[in-house]
This record gives structure tokens, sequence and C-alpha cells, in this order.
């Protein structure tokens, strides 16, 4: 007894039991009513054939709006081998920009870091406003690889531009006013670029001074690929395997229905004398 009350219900225990009796009490009570009046099988085909045709639409309702057990959400990912470029003239080797035309560095941060903004500009990076959402999370995301890579400290840099290109859905119509049907995805790339500070000496009782970005220092990038997750992907496998379960369960009773009526139609065997 003393061994039971120190079981620890702790959320996995509780769950699980949560779960088993949700299951006895509301299908388990369904299926008791429909075996006493329809016989242990058929009663477990429809008891099992209404909570099938329930998960579809369920899972349904939750592929569609984004509900219920939901998966990853999409984030952004260091592109292997290419995460942080330190080195400008890099840009080309890592696929940022075009291997035929390398980019050069003059020795000057400043300089550099304006003829890099023009050169992404004109390969086709789309430079973000600072007041998008999307340059927001990218600038959050770049800035978090930095720190854990800890080239920089938290305070040590600032982020001074956010690059994206492609993500182009497809397909869609008229223009892309209609999308819904876009399932199809190209690769969506971000480059984060960060600019060291001028270390600030903090004195006790007074504000902080305000940050100014190193002239001295080159630009460093952060080169990031969109991962789009699996948000919906739990509630799809629930509608899909619920179809073919409730498809599955159909069939079996229809084929039980054309048994019985055969066996029904069937000519009554003489009685032995």
């Amino acid at each position: 007894m003393s061994a039971l009350l120190a079981v620890n219900w702790e959320w996995e225990l509780r769950g699980t039991l949560i779960v088993i009796i949700a299951v006895a009490v509301l299908p388990g009570s369904i299926y008791l009513i429909l075996a006493t009046n329809m016989g242990g099988r058929l009663g477990f085909l429809v008891a099992m054939s209404a909570l099938a045709g329930w998960m579809f639409i369920l899972g349904g309702v939750w592929w569609i709006y984004g509900k219920g057990l939901l998966g990853d959400d999409s984030t952004w990912r260091p592109v292997d081998g290419a995460t942080i470029i330190r080195d400008s003239g890099r840009l080309s080797d890592v696929g940022i920009l075009p291997s035929d035309e390398p980019f050069d560095p003059s020795g000057d941060p400043t300089v550099d870091a304006a003829a890099v903004q023009d050169a992404l500009q004109s390969n086709g990076w789309l430079k973000l406003d600072p007041a998008l959402p999307s340059y927001q999370q990218a600038g959050s995301a770049g800035s978090a690889m930095v720190e854990s890579s800890e080239l920089f400290a938290s305070g040590e840099f600032t982020v001074v531009g956010v690059f994206d290109k492609g993500g182009e859905r497809s397909p869609t119509f008229w223009d892309g006013r209609i999308d819904f049907l876009a399932f199809f995805h190209e690769p969506h790339y971000s480059v984060v670029e960060i600019a060291p500070l001028v270390p600030q000496r903090s004195e006790p009782g007074r504000a902080p001074a305000r940050a100014v970005i190193d002239t001295s220092r080159p630009h460093e990038y952060v080169y990031m690929i969109r991962d789009l997750g699996q948000k919906r992907v739990p509630s799809a496998i629930i509608c899909i395997l619920s179809l073919v379960i409730l498809l599955v369960l159909c069939w079996l009773m229809h084929t039980r229905d054309r048994r019985a009526a055969a066996n029904r139609a069937a000519p009554a065997l003489p009685a032995k004398e």
C-alpha cells in the first residue's frame, strides 16, 4: 500500500490513464450497446467504423485549419558548411554570389559592405525592410546562430541588413491570387549581414552608451535556409489513416451483408427424417 501511495502521478502516467479511461468509457460504452443488439462482431465493425469516420472528419478539420495535433513549425536553419561567412571574398564559393563573378574585397570594410549589398541585389537577392516581420524573424535567427557559435556575444554586434531569395510557391493561378493548390516550394534562402560594434565601457549608475558600428572591422554574413517544418503532417496522417480504416471496415461490412443475403436467398435444405 505504501508503494502505491508513493507513485508520482506525473503527466505521463496521468495522461495514459486519461486515454485508457476515455477509450473505455466513450467508444467502449457504444460498443457494448451495439454488441447487445447486433452481436459482438457486427457491433465491433459498426463501432469502429463510427470512430474511424469521426477521426477522419476531425483530422480533416485539423489539417485544413492547422489546429489540434501539430508538428514542428517552420524555422530558419543554417546552411551546412557555410553558416557564417567571415570573409566577403568567400560569398561566391558558398553560392551566395555567382561563381563566375567572384567578389574581390578592397580592404576597406565600409566600401566592401556597400559593394556586397549592391552585388547581392543585382543577383536576385531582395533587401528586406527592417519594419517587416520577416526581417525581424531572420535577423533574430541569424543573431542566435552567431551567439551559439561564440564568435560574438550578445551586444557585440548588430544586424544591418537581411537579404531574401527563393521560396516561390507553385502552382498558382490568376497572377498568384489563387494559391490554395501551391503545395510545391522552391528553396528559400536568407543572408543576414552583421556588423561588429565598438566595445563600450559601462559605468554604474549611467545609461549604456549608444552602440556604434566598428568601421575598422569587416562585416560578416549568416547564410540560412528555410525549413518549412511539418506543422500539418500529424493531422494529415490521422486523416488519411482514418479514411483507410473506415474504407476497410465498410468493405468488411458490405462483404458480410452480401454473404448474409446470399445465405438467406439460398433454398432451405430438406429436413432429415
